[in-house]
């Protein structure tokens, strides 16, 4: 059974793991990170991969976009090694091109483009009426409540402090799930305050934005991943980076399944910070399997 990391060193070994080591010109690896379920979480390459880029780009270039594709489930006790492409170095915005690869094969590819700050027309979409994150519980203290019933070899891995805190407005239990409209609203931020560099707040949002997007293509179905004749996996992810934010005030994650056909589920994601500020927005594709 897995020890659980102090929570003092929790976010500093989630920054570590995302900060990348360079081996070679644009050529950088990464070590993984076990949740317990058997495959390498989709957030963790996400981030890496935006961290990878990141380090080939002007330091005045900020990420506004990525589009990317998970190729093949990764192995979270092997590091993964990322080889970025510089496509397009232009007057106003840089082009990048990830892979990452494990056992000599891709298990991801991202694109990436960064601009220079540059002024403009601004609107949004008005933040929903939702509750603020006092009186919610984190995800870490209502998988307390069901404790029992999480599979024995990852309970340790569950129960432990996350570097992230969580905190579901309307929860689904996991364990006897109901039918749901598919919309959830979630509460995040970092558990201690994170260094100043905008770059490492995008990527750790990247890391945080994969969380709970396809389970919420589950809501009217009264279904989630712990169900056994569920096949649940993350296809594509596209991200945009609207303004700037800190990843260690709260921040709300609005997701809304428009669409779930062939065994796919889409979802669309908005995130907010307290004071209304539209900062991110999302979507994915999902595998929603159900083996009868």
């Amino acid at each position: 059974m897995e020890t659980c990391i102090p929570a003092d060193n929790v976010l500093d070994e989630l920054l570590a793991l995302l900060k990348l080591e360079k081996i070679e010109e644009n050529i950088f690896r990464g070590n993984s990170q076990d949740l317990g379920f058997g495959n390498i979480f989709g957030g963790q390459v996400l981030g890496q991969a935006l961290s990878a880029a990141s380090h080939t780009v002007p330091a005045d270039r900020s990420a506004h976009s990525l589009h990317a594709y998970f190729l093949r489930p990764g192995d979270p006790a092997m590091p993964i090694v990322y080889e970025v492409d510089c496509i397009r170095d232009g007057r106003s915005f840089t082009t990048r091109r990830v892979v990452a690869i494990q056992k000599g094969r891709a298990i991801f590819s991202m694109s990436a483009s960064f601009q220079g700050a540059e002024d403009g027309f601004e609107h949004q979409e008005d933040m929903p009426d939702v509750p603020g994150p006092e009186g919610f519980l984190s995800e870490i203290e209502m998988a307390r409540r069901v404790a029992d019933k999480i599979p024995a070899a990852i309970r340790n891995q569950i129960l432990c402090i996350k570097p992230i805190e969580i905190r579901p407005v309307n929860p689904n239990n996991p364990f006897s799930p109901k039918k749901m409209e598919p919309r959830r609203y979630v509460w995040f931020k970092t558990i201690a305050k994170m260094p100043d560099d905008l770059s490492i707040h995008k990527y750790m949002l990247a890391y945080a934005s994969d969380f709970g997007l396809v389970a919420t293509s589950l809501y009217p179905h009264g279904k989630t991943f712990w169900d056994a004749d569920m096949q649940v996996a993350s296809l594509d992810h596209a991200m945009w980076f609207h303004r700037d934010f800190r990843m260690d005030e709260w921040l709300l994650y609005v997701i809304d399944s428009p669409s779930a056909s062939r065994a796919r589920g889409l979802n669309h994601g908005h995130i907010y910070t307290r004071d209304g500020r539209l900062i991110a927005s999302t979507s994915q594709e999902g595998l929603i399997r159900h083996r009868r």
